[in-house]
């Protein structure tokens, strides 16, 4: 890594109404550097970066972008063309792929002038593939981006990053739907790229990767810095401190005896759009006191368990018992009907009606109860009582429970469905992927609800793609490969990662 700077936020500061996101930020990057920015929900990570790639004007303060002979020249603000000029590329958290659009088409849009009358895609297709050779990240480049698994989509936005000749990089959350495998390679290659020049901006909520991978570390805190650290002097602990103030706390497993089966999966088959969103004759138990984690890469069948035992797909074949009982028909309701509570994977869009007010979210799933709906109305005094009451349980901020469910950040949207979910007692609980995109505060907390639920004697299907939260939280490992569930008989990180991969299937 060289001292040539090639970035400089100098006293950023943005405001929403009384909300300060941002307050007189400063950060620094230099050539071939790796700087890990860290930071709970809601601390400004993610404006502070929109403000870099012109989404967001600043209220104040500039910023400085080397070019490539390393002479710095003030940023033109509130524009993403010039920010993309600047060789400054970014990775959303949200995903902005259109998706009527092939994988290709989606990495080459916004790289030819539309009055272009004729496109290179050969030329296109082989530098994409030279890019997927080296870091590692296949995708599809001839499906359709809407037929995409949340993961592959993930996948997609790196590679038209890279494909953008981006010597400034934003990553955030880039291995969230990666093999620990994948992973390591991926951050392999970054770290080649940084030795020929790339600079990367990492953030993350897996400390693991950022101290493995980064160079330095940088600490926002209610929209301000308060640290900055290298990497070789940091550990967990002390990020931790940084971050929120204290020690996280650890969420001891206790051990439990499992009890009666509360899901059971008999020789089921669903038939996806295609053989990265099937499921092929599988089995699988589920007992009470027990968390079942499944592990494996975004794409290989996690859509198909989850949308089934979510009551969303209905299975071609085999048969699906949840406490007991049979399920003959597939629907939400009768599956929440059955006991079965739902952590959805895409929360914004699954997880939440973002036009309708927080204190209306939380009672989604409880409309036929008598307190909350009577003779055909609903009862706001009970309605708003309840939604300060877990409001305040779960720690949900934002600017009220009147307000829209849109204008909370996604971990605070997160804590309103796991107020939602666990507050109607499932013996059932499905956690698809339930601390993605959190920080570790807030995903202290949902590993402290999981286990809690497990106490009180539900079963935990737990779909993730962070072998660190599966090998933490799960009584039993289970890979998902290519549709089909193989039971792991370790916890052994590479032995997992290897089946992930396919290998010893």
């Amino acid at each position: 890594m060289t001292e040539s700077r090639v970035l400089s936020l100098n006293n950023l500061s943005k405001r929403f109404g009384s909300v300060v996101a941002n307050d007189a930020v400063n950060i620094e990057l230099h050539r071939g550097e790796v700087l890990a920015l860290l930071g709970e929900n809601g601390a400004g990570k993610t404006t502070l970066m929109n403000m870099l790639f012109g989404h967001y004007l600043p209220d104040s303060g500039s910023i400085d972008v080397a070019d490539e002979a390393g002479e710095m020249h003030p940023l033109t603000l509130g524009h993403p063309q010039a920010a993309l000029d600047a060789g400054i590329g970014m990775v959303h958290q949200h995903f902005t792929l259109a998706e009527n659009l092939t994988v290709l088409d989606s990495i080459l849009l916004g790289s030819e002038s539309l009055l272009s009358w004729r496109h290179n895609r050969r030329a296109a297709r082989e530098k994409v593939g030279r890019i997927i050779e080296r870091t590692g990240l296949a995708a599809p480049l001839d499906e359709q981006v809407g037929k995409l698994t949340v993961g592959e989509r993930q996948r997609v936005e790196i590679l038209k990053a890279l494909y953008h000749d981006a010597r400034i990089l934003v990553l955030d959350e880039p291995t969230a739907v990666l093999t620990p495998q994948e992973a390591d390679t991926l951050f392999e290659n970054i770290d080649a790229m940084t030795k020929e020049g790339l600079s990367v901006i990492f953030i993350s909520h897996k400390l693991r990767e950022v101290l493995a991978f980064s160079h330095r570390i940088v600490v926002l805190r209610h929209g301000k810095k308060v640290g900055e650290i290298a990497t070789s002097d940091a550990d967990e602990r002390v990020i931790a401190r940084m971050m929120v103030g204290a020690d996280t706390p650890v969420t001891p497993r206790e051990t439990m005896e499992p009890g009666a089966p509360v899901l059971q999966l008999k020789a089921v088959t669903v038939k996806g759009d295609n053989a990265r969103t099937s499921l092929h004759s599988v089995d699988l138990t589920i007992r009470a006191h027990e968390v079942v984690g499944i592990a494996g890469v975004s794409g290989n069948g996690q859509s198909a368990l989850a949308r089934m035992v979510s009551g969303l797909a209905s299975p071609d074949s085999g048969e699906m018992m949840v406490s007991g009982n049979k399920i003959s028909r597939f629907t939400p309701p009768v599956m929440q009907e059955a006991g079965v509570g739902r952590i959805p994977e895409d929360r914004h869009h699954d997880g939440v009606i973002g036009a309708m007010s927080v204190a209306e979210n939380l009672v989604l799933e409880r409309l036929n109860d008598a307190e909350v709906r009577k003779h055909g109305f609903l009862q706001q005094k009970y309605i708003r009582s309840q939604a300060e009451e877990l409001s305040k349980d779960y720690d949900i901020r934002g600017p009220g429970i009147d307000a829209d469910a849109r204008l909370l950040s996604g971990g605070n949207i997160q804590k309103l469905i796991l107020a939602r979910v666990f507050e109607c007692m499932p013996d059932l609980i499905l956690a698809n992927q339930p601390t993605r995109g959190l920080d570790m505060g807030a995903a202290a907390e949902v590993a402290r609800r999981l286990m809690e639920a497990r106490t009180r004697g539900a079963g935990v299907l737990l779909i993730s793609e962070d072998l660190d939260e599966i090998l933490a939280l799960s009584d039993r490992v289970i890979v998902i490969h290519d549709g089909q569930l193989i039971e792991a008989h370790s916890k052994d990180r590479e032995t997992i990662g290897l089946m992930m991969a396919g290998e010893h299937v």
